[in-house]
Formats: structure tokens, sequence, C-alpha cells
């Protein structure tokens, strides 16, 4: 059995075949033109791709004239704190929670490295 695949067209589903059909040509073009969604997009006769999630489901969110954003991980619809952030389209920050939270303070001062000697570097 396939995993399901969904595909969205400026917001509306394809029927599962199509969808199919068209991750299939969208993987196959990937393998060969690693990171080219604006190529694959044109191939097809479309502005942009990304690929994305919903839920569990992966999916290809199509668009005949929103603008092609550059590959990005892939990314849900909603965050673990349930605000909507849609996938990678400038729409937030990617990456892990800790790395958006940005660089921390640590709890205590960098104590120095010891030689063989036990003795202080400088």
């Amino acid at each position: 059995m396939r995993k399901k695949l969904g595909a969205l067209v400026d917001g509306t589903p394809l029927p599962e075949a199509e969808a199919h059909a068209l991750w299939d040509r969208f993987s196959a073009w990937m393998e060969e033109h690693r990171g080219d969604l604006g190529g694959f997009a044109a191939l097809e006769g479309f502005a942009s791709i990304q690929p994305g999630v919903d839920g569990d489901r992966p999916v290809l969110r199509v668009s005949r004239s929103a603008a092609q954003n550059p590959y990005a991980p892939v990314r849900g619809e909603e965050d673990h704190s349930g605000r909507g952030v849609g996938h990678r389209g400038g729409r937030g920050p990617g990456g892990s929670p800790a790395r958006q939270a940005g660089p921390s303070t640590p709890d205590r001062k960098t104590v120095q490295p010891r030689d063989v000697t036990n003795k202080s570097r400088k």
C-alpha cells in the first residue's frame, strides 16, 4: 500500500492518483536536480511548488501565481505552540525552538582548561 500523498494546486486538492503521479515526477526531478523547485514548477506549467506536511501526510503545495521560494526544511501547518506557521515561505524562523531562542548565557563562568601538570592555561 502506498503512503497517502497529497497535492494542492492553489489550495484545491488534486485527486489521489494525480497527487501520486505529481509526487513521482517531483521525486524523480529532485533526484536529478537537487533543490531546483522552480525548474520543476516551470516544467509542470506552474509558478511555484513547495513540499510540506499536513498532519502526518506529505503534500506538495503548487501555485499558478505565487513566486517560488527557495528549498527549505519541510514544516507542517502548525507548530507545537498552536500558532499557524504554514510551510517555509518567509513566514517565520526555521530550526528547533532552542535555535530560534538565540544564544544563551552559561550558568557559570567558563573554566580555563588545564594541561597535564594541572596548571591553568593562559
